[in-house]
Parts: structure tokens; sequence; C-alpha cells
């Protein structure tokens, strides 16, 4: 099978085309590098036999008219994402994901498999109102609450994709999955996120230590069980044309707990400083995966604990500090 990664070079990308190429898939990356590395990791993964690597703006016509046809699955994965993206520059977050999906649309073929990666931010805003149960469900509605707040433009961006691959999927005879993915964390994922930005400030030795939004929880998932996930949806006739939840539910944890346990990993006890949780970010998040379950017979496998001993030491042995 053919794989094309469009945002290959990114976090979840990256773990996606290893997997794949490890499952005897041939992999061609595009990626503009504005957030994916062209790193050690990356190298590696180039000189493995079958896996090709373009330079490309998803946001550009030209990059899609050099692209050749013929794929067995395609995965947009190609965002701008991140808080201090999000906050500094919402239009831009708005323009590139929108004309990402839109101008792969008008491009793939209705014989290649299409997967969407979304995210659990569309149902922030619903959270916050308490209109939204936790653990959430797919089905439930999804509300912008402000559509001025900066940080609502990444979840506006990925239900405008959705809309779009759904409706197009279903007039064009496309096989296409949306998976919105809950808080996936691991090894090269940038230092804009919790797990990595927690032990990169452990291995500083910040003292004291502070802590943002200690009592917000959250339900983590490992990028190897997300992409896992990803794997079979793919594989599942039945998924397609729906949405669906990429996550963990079995660890649901605050934010408080989750910092003793990096703090734990990085054998450093450090005076905790709880702060405010950053502006907009929702008080609780955990996905009902029992779709997901249904579908695939998907089940997490790695552990919060271990999850964050892999991130904590690749991040050690990694990244910059």
């Amino acid at each position: 099978m053919r794989a094309l990664l469009l945002g290959g070079a990114g976090f979840i990308g990256l773990h996606l085309a290893r997997r794949l190429t490890r499952d005897g898939h041939a992999v061609t990356i595009v990626d503009n590098f504005s957030r994916g590395r062209d790193d050690a990791d990356l190298a590696a993964l180039r000189d493995t036999p079958g896996v090709e690597i373009r330079n490309g703006d998803l946001t550009d016509p030209a990059t899609w008219a050099a692209l050749p046809h013929g794929w067995g699955q395609v995965h947009l994965l190609a965002a701008v994402v991140g808080v201090r993206n999000v906050e500094s520059d919402p239009a831009r977050v708005v323009r590139v994901n929108t004309l990402a999906a839109l101008h792969l649309l008008d491009w793939i073929r209705p014989d290649e498999k299409l997967f969407f990666a979304s995210t659990s931010e569309v149902y922030a805003g619903g959270v916050d109102l308490g209109l939204v149960p936790v653990p959430t469900a797919e089905d439930v509605p999804v509300v912008v609450a402000d559509p001025t707040a900066p940080r609502f433009s990444y979840a506006i961006s990925k239900l405008l994709g959705e809309a779009a691959v759904l409706h197009t999927a279903r007039a064009r005879g496309l096989s296409a999955v949306v998976g919105r993915f809950h808080n996936v964390y691991g090894p090269r994922m940038g230092a804009d996120h919790v797990i990595p930005e927690l032990s990169l400030r452990a291995l500083r030795a910040e003292d004291p230590y502070r802590v943002y939004g200690m009592d917000q929880t959250r339900a983590f998932c490992h990028v190897d069980d997300a992409v896992e996930a990803v794997v079979r949806l793919m594989d599942t006739p039945a998924a397609a044309g729906g949405v669906v939840h990429i996550g963990n539910d079995a660890e649901e944890t605050n934010i408080g707990d989750l910092a003793k346990l990096v703090l734990r990993v990085a054998e450093f006890d450090p005076r905790l400083d709880p702060a405010p949780a950053p502006s907009g970010a929702v008080a609780r998040r955990c996905p009902d995966l029992s779709r997901l379950r249904a579908l695939t017979g998907y089940e997490p496998v790695v552990s919060l604990e271990e999850g964050v001993r892999r991130t904590f030491a690749w991040y050690r042995d990694r990244w910059p500090r």
C-alpha cells in the first residue's frame, strides 16, 4: 500500500510514518517544515526503503499539481496548532488549515481513502457552557462560545474541515474518516504542550516549579496508541463517513497529579507554585471511546506513567535546554 502523509514531518505524522513503514507500506511525506522538524528522527526515516520526503506548501495549488495519484491512503495531518500560534495569529490558523483541506478535496480521487485529523477542541465551548457531558461522545452538539476568542480559531478551522470532508465524501463517493484526537502526547511533539513543557522545566531544575491549572483534568493518549487507532480505523470500512474519537479514557488525571508524576520520573523535588490555567483552557476533557471500540476493538495499552517516562527520556536525551 502507498500512503501519502500531508504534514508527515510533524509529531503524529512521523510516528504514523514509522508504523506504516514497519508494516511494509511505502510512505511519501509532504511538509513545509513550518512546524515539522528536519531532525535526526526524520533523517532516519528518510533512509528507510520506500520513504520519500517532499517539501511543499499545502496552501499553494502548485504543490497539489505536482503530486501524483494512486495512493491507498491519504492522511491530512498538517495544521497550524499550538496555543502560542493560535493566540498570536488566529487568522493564519483559519486560513492555512482551511486552504489545506479544501485544496485536498479538489485534488483527491474517489479511490484514495482519506483520514482527516481533527481535535477535541471542538467541544471546549460546550463543556465550558455546561452543555456537553464529560466523558464526551461524538454526537454531542459542538458550540463556538465566542468566535472573537483567538483560541477558538483552531476549533473553527477543524470544524470547517470536518464539514467539507464529510459532505464532499458523501457527494463524490469518497471513503473518508474524521479522527478527533484527544490530548495525544509523546516524543518529538515540540515544547509547547503540557507534558514536554513540564519535563523541560524539571530538567532545568526550576524551583519553585510553576503548575498552571492544577485542578484541570485531562485524559492523555500516548502517540503509539493514537497511531494504532488511526491504522485500525483506516482498515475498517464501517468507519468511513463518520467522526471517531482517538484517545485514552482509562486514566483521567488532573494537571497537579501529572506534574507530580513528571517530577517523580525526573527525580526532582521542588516546591510547587500553583498558577491560573491558560486563558481559554477547558476545565475537563475526556473522550467516550465507545464508537472506536465498537468499530475496531481498540484499547489503549500505554499507561500514563510509562508514556511519561518514555517522553521524558526523549526530551532529556534529545531536546536542547
